[in-house]
């Protein structure tokens, strides 16, 4: 049985230097694991590039390694079939990372209202509105406790594109994140 779980390439061009990684659709357990190491990979390498232009090696690992595995992780757990593609750039100080996968339309649309919210209130005081009410109410499921970290304590700049798919009930959903460096 032959089984593939990822491929990685890197390329260093115009001043840039860009990965692809794409993780095979497989088992959650295998997939979340895939995430972690992923996302520690990713924030060792590129954590090593900003060193070398006078960058905080500490403060880029944890900074690229954090915005990765959130966003590799929503990834996961909304995917519908197929593997998941991840495209991430270093340019002197700016990370940018791109991951594509596919939804299904019903998780598109749940996804576009909680996005509607995000996008138009401060990230900071609705972080603290979601962490209040997930202490009051057992029962509330925190939507977008990730994303708004990200927005308000790391200044992550996010965006999405949902387009339609070949496959039956699906939408491709590609999520852009840029994030400056120190």
């Amino acid at each position: 049985m032959e089984a593939t779980f990822g491929q990685v390439e890197f390329t260093n061009g115009a001043g840039a230097l860009k990965n692809r990684i794409r993780l095979a659709d497989g088992p959650l357990d295998l997939a979340w694991q895939h995430c972690g190491v992923t996302s520690e990979f990713l924030g060792d390498f590129f954590a090593l590039q900003r060193v070398e232009k006078g960058g905080d090696y500490n403060e880029a690992r944890h900074s690229i390694g954090y915005l990765t595995n959130e966003l590799l992780e929503n990834a996961l757990k909304f995917r519908h079939g197929n593997g998941i593609t991840l495209e991430a750039s270093l340019d002197g100080a700016s990370f940018e990372i791109r991951i594509s996968n596919l939804i299904t339309q019903e998780t598109a649309g749940k996804f576009q209202a909680l996005l509607a919210e995000l996008t138009t209130r401060d990230p900071g005081e609705l972080l603290i509105e979601r962490i209040e009410e997930n202490a009051e109410n057992m029962n509330s499921s925190g939507s977008g406790l990730g994303l708004l970290t990200l927005m308000s304590d790391y200044g992550a700049r996010l965006g999405w594109r949902f387009q339609p798919a070949t496959e039956p009930d699906a939408m491709r959903l590609d999520t852009y994140a840029a994030l400056d460096i120190v």
